[in-house]
């Protein structure tokens, strides 16, 4: 069912420090991209789509998107993501990451809020006070945020180009930010 926020999966990468595409890593009985999309899920974003590279992905409950360009970094894939999901009738989109299994829920319900409260473009989860994922990026951004995301830093360098835009949403607590960038990190 449709809502006002779309999700984000990005998980096109190879992997390459981890030994193979992390998107395919079970966890706890799950594909880190299921849970990935179950995340968004349940934090009411809808539709959710992943964006796939390194591996063809098919994800219940997600539109898949092939990103040819993935090898180049995380810049791409966010940019074909936010192109996918341009035609959704939707006003933001909660942008999550496949290697971070213990995001909770909650954070992105935060994230919702803060932009349903309004005036926010730009709601960034924070930690501890310390930046991480996921983020929630309001449509009017989409084009100057895809503008700018290049190489391996996605929306980073929008955020540092426009903290004015950016409101940050305490979601410590509710999970952690903590990325798997190795097996033995799960």
């Amino acid at each position: 069912m449709p809502s006002d926020v779309a999700g984000l999966v990005l998980a096109a990468g190879s992997g390459s420090r981890f030994g193979g595409p992390k998107a395919l890593v079970e966890y706890e009985g799950s594909r880190l991209v299921d849970r990935a999309v179950a995340l968004l899920s349940r934090g009411g974003c809808a539709p959710v789509a992943v964006v796939s590279g390194a591996v063809p992905l098919t994800v219940p409950g997600a539109v898949v998107v092939h990103n040819p360009d993935w090898a180049t970094g995380m810049g791409s894939s966010l940019r074909a993501g936010l192109r996918a999901l341009s035609w959704a009738p939707v006003e933001a989109v909660v942008v999550a990451l496949v290697d971070q299994p213990w995001v909770g829920v909650e954070a992105v319900t935060r994230l919702r809020a803060a932009w349903a409260a309004g005036g926010v473009s730009v709601a960034v989860a924070t930690y501890d006070g310390r930046r991480g994922n996921p983020v929630l990026l309001a449509r009017p951004v989409w084009a100057e945020v895809a503008s700018l995301a290049e190489g391996d830093v996605g929306a980073r360098p929008f955020l540092r180009a426009n903290p004015d835009l950016v409101t940050p949403v305490d979601c410590t607590g509710t999970g952690s930010p903590a990325d798997v960038d190795v097996p033995a990190d799960l």
